[in-house]
């Protein structure tokens, strides 16, 4: 199988969170919950870890549930960029 230069690397870490800040300039925090049994007492419980995910316009806003895909380090923390949205929050 060959790629051309405008495919998509197959081997893309994909995750998917719900943003819970947006108040950086071209950065949002996803929170990305997993659900892990505890290997003693087998008891299913919840791991969560926040990650700082790049997006070019600020279009993004607590509540958005999004994927967030692995790419290069763009700065210190930021290693994830938003690749698509998957439901909007829902407002009052």
């Amino acid at each position: 199988m060959t790629e051309t230069k405008n495919d998509k690397s197959l081997n893309v870490r994909t995750l998917t969170g719900t943003v819970v800040s947006d108040k950086m300039d071209k950065t949002v925090t996803v929170l990305v919950e997993r659900t892990v049994t505890h290997p003693v007492i087998g008891k299913v419980i919840r791991r969560s870890k926040k990650y700082h995910a790049h997006v070019e316009a600020n279009d993004f806003h607590n509540g958005d549930i999004v994927v967030i895909e692995e790419c290069r380090p763009i700065s210190k923390t930021k290693s994830w960029k938003v690749s698509k949205l998957v439901s909007r929050a829902e407002t009052v």
